[in-house]
Protein backbone atom coordinates (compact mmCIF):
# COMPACT_ATOMS: atom_id res chain seq x y z
CA UNK A 1 0.00 0.00 0.00
CA UNK A 2 0.91 3.39 -0.46
CA UNK A 3 -0.18 6.45 1.97
CA UNK A 4 -0.38 10.15 1.34
CA UNK A 5 -0.97 13.38 3.01
CA UNK A 6 -2.69 15.29 0.33
CA UNK A 7 -2.61 19.12 1.15
CA UNK A 8 -5.37 20.95 -0.20
CA UNK A 9 -6.29 24.65 -0.74
CA UNK A 10 -10.08 25.63 -1.23
CA UNK A 11 -12.00 28.86 -2.17
CA UNK A 12 -12.58 31.34 0.62
CA UNK A 13 -15.28 29.75 3.31
CA UNK A 14 -15.16 26.14 1.48
CA UNK A 15 -12.56 24.46 3.98
CA UNK A 16 -14.93 22.10 6.31
CA UNK A 17 -17.57 21.71 2.98
CA UNK A 18 -14.43 20.62 1.38
CA UNK A 19 -12.98 18.08 4.10
CA UNK A 20 -16.64 16.36 4.49
CA UNK A 21 -16.86 15.68 0.59
CA UNK A 22 -12.76 14.72 0.41
CA UNK A 23 -13.51 12.51 3.91
CA UNK A 24 -15.83 10.48 1.73
CA UNK A 25 -14.28 9.40 -0.83
CA UNK A 26 -13.19 5.67 -1.10
CA UNK A 27 -9.53 5.44 -0.18
CA UNK A 28 -9.73 8.35 2.05
CA UNK A 29 -8.72 7.95 5.62
CA UNK A 30 -8.68 11.10 7.35
CA UNK A 31 -9.53 15.12 6.21
CA UNK A 32 -9.78 17.46 8.31
CA UNK A 33 -10.27 21.45 7.61
CA UNK A 34 -7.41 23.11 9.38
CA UNK A 35 -5.58 26.55 9.67
CA UNK A 36 -2.46 27.66 7.74
CA UNK A 37 -1.53 28.18 4.26
CA UNK A 38 -3.33 24.65 3.52
CA UNK A 39 -7.15 24.64 4.43
CA UNK A 40 -7.72 21.01 4.62
CA UNK A 41 -5.14 17.62 4.98
CA UNK A 42 -6.04 14.55 4.15
CA UNK A 43 -4.40 11.06 4.74
CA UNK A 44 -5.29 8.62 1.46
CA UNK A 45 -3.82 5.22 0.66
CA UNK A 46 -4.14 3.16 -2.64
CA UNK A 47 -2.61 -0.31 -4.30
CA UNK A 48 0.13 1.89 -5.77
CA UNK A 49 1.20 4.82 -6.83
CA UNK A 50 -0.44 4.90 -10.22
CA UNK A 51 -3.66 4.35 -8.09
CA UNK A 52 -2.90 7.13 -5.70
CA UNK A 53 -2.42 9.17 -8.83
CA UNK A 54 -5.61 8.44 -10.16
CA UNK A 55 -7.55 8.87 -6.94
CA UNK A 56 -5.95 12.82 -6.74
CA UNK A 57 -6.69 14.02 -10.36
CA UNK A 58 -10.00 12.42 -10.65
CA UNK A 59 -11.70 12.36 -7.60
CA UNK A 60 -10.10 14.70 -5.13
CA UNK A 61 -9.16 17.66 -7.77
CA UNK A 62 -12.46 17.39 -9.20
CA UNK A 63 -14.58 18.56 -6.28
CA UNK A 64 -16.33 22.51 -6.41
CA UNK A 65 -14.32 24.77 -4.32
CA UNK A 66 -10.63 22.81 -4.18
CA UNK A 67 -8.23 25.52 -5.63
CA UNK A 68 -4.80 23.59 -5.14
CA UNK A 69 -3.61 20.30 -3.96
CA UNK A 70 -0.15 19.48 -2.88
CA UNK A 71 0.22 15.32 -2.84
CA UNK A 72 3.02 13.98 0.23
CA UNK A 73 3.82 10.16 -0.40
CA UNK A 74 4.94 8.23 2.72
CA UNK A 75 8.30 7.17 2.45
CA UNK A 76 10.14 4.39 5.00
CA UNK A 77 13.78 5.24 5.27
Amino acid sequence: MVHAYILIQTDVGKAAEVAREVGAIEGVTLAEDVTGPYDVIVRAEARNVDELGKLVVSKVQSLEGITRTLTCPVVRI
